[in-house]
């Protein structure tokens, strides 16, 4: 059997082998380079991705392909498997079936993503007995980002409205304030890719603005946002893809207009609407 096994990989009889190993070589990395420009197209991959906890299923054989320098719209109601998700994708939690990549990056524990993407989650992982600018330059420190971003932490604080209560103690900070120095430092050293759990949470409505419009200049700049949010305005507003997460499977994902055309059942339906049809007819 061994025998016959290798015969059948012995090239036709008449063919040059070594033309043969060439045209292999060349096929390879064919497919590397196509591998190479895919990963460029789309900054956020995942096939079959899957991730339990005990009998619960918290994502369920989910494949996303997020463009690069889009903002895609992660929706979803609580205990859809969306925390779940980004925690996939930082490499923090490990999956239990499928393939994920971040930024061409293969997804393997967090040290593999670590410096292509910027992480804030609902809860900002800060020190509360340090200053907003201690905190900011602690991180610098870690990262060994170089001395320019010591001008871009002074630049963010002062676009967030922190300079002033940047010398003051993170645990004398209301939930916006936290909010914001968890989004400067996801953004600090400028990655490719950022996963925003909750970012425009607290905000008030000047900051909520600030907000936006920073997330439409960094994807200006070619950045990628996964955004995960239940103000359904903003991902009405920033979105270039929405996709709708339940049971931790993916139900849905269009465009937000192309998602309120095809879902919605009147012309006058928000997006708000629609995602509660949506969510609703699947209970």
């Amino acid at each position: 059997m061994l025998f016959l096994t290798y015969i059948s990989l012995l090239p036709p009889t008449g063919i040059n082998r070594k033309d043969t190993v060439t045209d292999s070589v060349d096929m390879v990395e064919k497919q590397i380079e196509t591998d190479k420009n895919e990963d460029r197209k789309f900054a956020i991959r995942t096939n079959n991705l899957t991730k339990r906890y005990g009998d619960t299923v918290a994502v369920d054989d989910l494949n996303l392909h997020v463009p690069t320098g889009e903002v895609y719209g992660f929706l979803g109601p609580n205990g859809a498997g969306k925390t779940t998700t980004m925690r996939l994708l930082t490499g923090l939690v490990a999956p239990d079936a499928g393939e994920l990549s971040i930024a061409g990056t293969e997804v393997s524990g967090t040290g593999s993503v670590i410096d292509v993407v910027g992480y804030a989650p609902t809860d900002p992982p800060v020190y509360d007995l340090l200053t907003g600018r201690e905190q900011l330059h602690y991180l610098a420190e870690l990262r060994e980002l170089n001395i320019k971003n010591t001008d871009r932490i002074e630049k963010l604080l002062q676009r967030f409205e922190l300079t002033d209560a940047a010398d003051d103690r993170i645990e004398t900070y209301s939930k916006g304030m936290r909010q914001k120095i968890g989004v400067i430092q996801a953004i600090l050293h400028e990655p490719p890719v950022l996963l925003l759990d909750e970012p425009t949470s607290g905000l008030d409505p000047q900051s909520s603005r600030e907000m936006r419009r920073l997330l439409t200049e960094l994807t200006s700049e070619g950045q990628t946002v996964f955004l995960s949010t239940h103000v359904l305005s903003v991902v009405d507003d920033l979105a270039d893809t929405v996709g709708v997460l339940h049971n931790g499977c993916l139900v849905a994902e269009e465009s937000p207009e192309e998602f309120k055309r095809k879902q919605s059942t009147t012309e006058s339906e928000t997006l708000e609407d629609v995602f509660i049809e949506i969510t609703t007819d699947k209970e």
